[in-house]
């Protein structure tokens, strides 16, 4: 998934950083020091996407953004793997009873399936990957 830019602007009056994301039309997050920033940056972004998800809104692509005030802001693999998922879903077209029934699961675990703050199992998103026609891939890289 391409990730969404934040913008971090410091704070010269309190100190720290403001952070917003220009491809969302709302929130607003702050952090005393760059780490906390980041924390509070991964936090409002799932928070906003859980937001789009829980109301059927389609979801921004990315914007691509310079400067050295913007920074990417990565998202857990499990909640990366939600996003694509609510992305293939809406892509779709499908009713959400569809989408359940071609899982074999209830169509009202289908929310829980896309929350971004509930923990789901890896076979039930790969299942639903499938039922969409998708191939859900794992890579691994090292950290730099």
């Amino acid at each position: 998934m391409e990730q969404y830019m934040a913008l971090f602007e410091p704070d010269v009056e309190a100190g720290g950083y403001v952070v917003t994301f220009p491809d969302f039309d709302y929130g607003a997050t702050q952090g005393e020091t760059d780490r906390e920033a980041m924390e509070m940056a991964q936090d409002l972004l799932m928070l906003t996407l859980g937001d789009y998800i829980r109301e059927g809104k389609p979801l921004p692509t990315p914007s691509r953004r310079r400067g050295a005030k913007f920074r990417p802001v990565p998202l857990p693999a499990l909640q990366t793997a939600k996003v694509k998922l609510y992305a293939a879903f809406v892509n779709s077209g499908l009713k959400k009873a569809e989408f359940a029934r071609r899982i074999g699961i209830p169509k009202t675990h289908i929310e829980r399936l896309l929350s971004l703050r509930r923990h789901s199992r890896l076979d039930r998103i790969e299942a639903a990957f499938l039922a969409l026609g998708q191939r859900l891939e794992i890579e691994v890289r090292d950290a730099a």
